[in-house]
């Protein structure tokens, strides 16, 4: 699933279904809390508490988070713990096996979220894997929804390589804190959006479970 870009705004590939879940497991867990702490009672309200919530940052990061993001300068492929920057001038090709990757000189990038959901589909695929698949003959009215997120990803690594914008990145809010000094090569970090995620939702656990 794609959105187009307004303006200055990048388009996001990501997966709707994720985003469903996620969005929906948000509320089941918001009025189980509800739930808990109007008729809850003693220490086990705060344990049970902390691990909704904890469960509400693990769905974020597992699947509201990761997605696909077409900026000016290259693609940030962010996954559930790990972002990576790569640059256009770095994008070999974009093709789908059981998920999307982005070929560079270092190697694929795997989108963790985009992935084939049909099992012969993700067969053939693995058959076809020995070279760049090339699909670019297909109509994309017909395409399946993350072979048109390759194919139109590969268009757009060839409208911005015509066009390439030069010197070195140094805005986060450009291309993501990875694409920092970024040139012709792929760079990877754990976000500190996760770092802090992570860490607060470990000190809550261990808060309730240590006070409680």
């Amino acid at each position: 699933m794609s959105g187009p870009a307004a303006g200055a705004n990048p388009t996001v590939h990501y997966s709707l279904s994720s985003r469903v879940l996620a969005a929906a497991w948000a509320v089941i867990a918001a009025l189980l809390l509800v739930d808990l702490f109007l008729r809850g009672q003693g220490p086990d309200v705060w344990r049970y508490g902390a691990v909704l919530v904890a469960s509400v940052a693990l769905v974020y990061l597992v699947w509201l988070r990761p997605r696909v993001l077409v900026t000016e300068r290259g693609l940030r492929v962010i996954n559930p713990l790990r972002e990576t920057f790569v640059p256009w001038a770095a994008v070999l090709w974009v093709d789908v096996v059981d998920v999307l990757r982005v070929h560079t000189p270092d190697g694929p990038v795997r989108s963790w979220p985009l992935r084939e959901t049909k099992r012969s589909r993700v067969r053939d695929n693995m058959r076809r894997e020995g070279g760049f698949m090339d699909e670019s003959d297909e109509d994309p009215r017909t395409m399946r929804p993350m072979d048109r997120a390759a194919l139109q990803l590969r268009q757009d690594a060839e409208r911005h390589k015509a066009r390439p914008l030069s010197g070195p990145i140094r805005d986060i809010d450009e291309a993501g804190p990875a694409a920092l000094g970024a040139r012709d090569r792929p760079q990877t970090m754990v976000s500190v959006e996760v770092v802090v995620v992570a860490g607060a939702v470990l000190v809550l656990v261990a808060a309730s479970f240590l006070l409680a």
